[in-house]
Parts: structure tokens; sequence; C-alpha cells
């Protein structure tokens, strides 16, 4: 049985199977399947179709089994493995806030050269930008680089990143602090979109998990991630407050 809410929604949108093989790297033959045999993509693959219709996954696939909680969109088994159009196409599209809670983050600026760039504009176009970094002279960053086996690596990341950061510093609907607490996972909110990177003793955060999670009713995991960021929030300082 096909999938006639996908082939009305690519009608609509003016999409061509082409194009969707081509932005989510499969063949069209496989794009085929998913009208004409009503076969499932994967989530990842549901989440770009959906972006470049411009519409929600479960309007497209309404009977998919979700995974453990329909806020769980996909999960990842190292934060590596997560498609680089997955961020940017998250961050191009926030609206309302970005939210990033980390102690370097710095593949996130190597994942798009010209971040600075594009987190200025948006706080230009009234999106409200929250980062945290972790406090380079704080002993749980130190100690982090030790239990990942790197060595005492990581403030000199930290710094790097406040650097790259700097000129960011003062722009309005852009607030820049720093953490001294042990960073259990990484956040980024993108409006109601978060990617969660839980941390594993001894691994590099690249080599952990990310969760995909979406805020929706009831969104309990969101929620706990979501207030986290806030409790470690209210416990940091300006970045430039102490370094001048």
């Amino acid at each position: 049985m096909g999938n006639s809410r996908l082939l009305r929604a690519l009608s609509d949108a003016g999409v061509t199977r082409q194009e969707i093989a081509q932005q989510t790297g499969v063949d069209p033959k496989t794009v085929e399947r998913w009208i004409t045999q009503g076969q499932r993509p994967y989530p990842r693959h549901r989440f770009m179709i959906a972006r470049l219709l411009e519409v929600d996954a479960s309007e497209l696939w309404p009977d998919t089994e979700g995974s453990a909680r329909p806020e769980v969109i996909d999960l990842f088994p190292d934060r590596a493995a997560a498609p680089r159009d997955l961020w940017l196409g998250l961050l191009k599209s926030t609206a309302d806030s970005f939210d990033m809670l980390v102690y370097a983050g710095l593949f996130f600026h190597e994942q798009e050269p010209r971040l600075i760039s594009i987190l200025r504009d948006k706080a230009d176009a009234g999106v409200k930008i929250r980062l945290m970094f972790g406090d380079p002279d704080a002993d749980v960053v130190v100690r982090r680089g030790l239990e990942e086996g790197i060595g005492e690596t990581v403030p000199a990341k930290v710094r790097n990143s406040l650097a790259l950061y700097r000129p960011l510093a003062g722009h309005p609907g852009i607030d820049i602090r720093l953490h001294a607490t042990t960073l259990y996972t990484s956040i980024y909110r993108f409006d109601d979109d978060m990617l969660v990177n839980p941390h594993i003793h001894g691994l590099l955060a690249a080599h952990a998990p990310l969760l995909h999670l979406r805020r929706m009713a009831p969104s309990p995991l969101f929620t706990k991630y979501a207030d986290c960021f806030d409790r470690v929030w209210a416990t940091a300082v300006p970045a430039w407050e102490l370094r001048t």
C-alpha cells in the first residue's frame, strides 16, 4: 500500500522524488518505495523529508510506531553519526531561542565556519541566544580531560571557543556565560527541538550517544533537560566579567 500522504505533500511542496533522494542521500528507487509501497524511512530521513516539505513527520507517517517515547525523534550511537544537515537545519530554522550548554563545544563551530555570523543574524532577527561554556579555571573542567584520556587539554579548548565567540560579546540578544558544574550532558536547544549528548565516563563527547528530542504534550525528557539548562544557567557568570 502506497503512502498517499507523502505523495500529496510532495505535490503541494513542488518537490521531486529526485530532490528527496539528494537531500536524504538515498537511491531514488528507495524514495519510490517510500511512496508506492509505503515503506518507512529511517527516523533521520523522516525528519529531513518533513523539514524539506515543511510539514510535521506525524502527518506523513501517522501510523509509525515511535521509539520509547514520541518525543524521541531519533537516537544516534554517537554524536559524530548525526548528519551535519541536522545541526544546521535546526539552527537555521530557529525562530525564538537557541540555548547551548557545553564545556568547549568546538565541534559546533567546525560544523559551520559562518556560525558566528549566523548567530549574530539570528539575534538581530529577534532570536534569544544563551551560550554556556565551562570555566577554564574550574577544577571540573581540568578533570574532564583527564577522565577522557586527553590530559589537561579541555581548558585550552574552552579558551579557543571563547576566542571564537568573543565577537558576539555584548551583542543584543546574545548572552554568553561560564559555568563550573560537572557536565553530565551537553545540551543544544533549537526552539522546540533539542539535541542532547549524554556523557560517558572515559569517552570523548563525540563518541557518546546523541538524542534528538522534540517538545510535545507531554514531553518529560525534553522538560528535564530544559530544566537542567536553566539550573546551570542560574549559577553561571558572564564570560567576560572575569576576563576582560
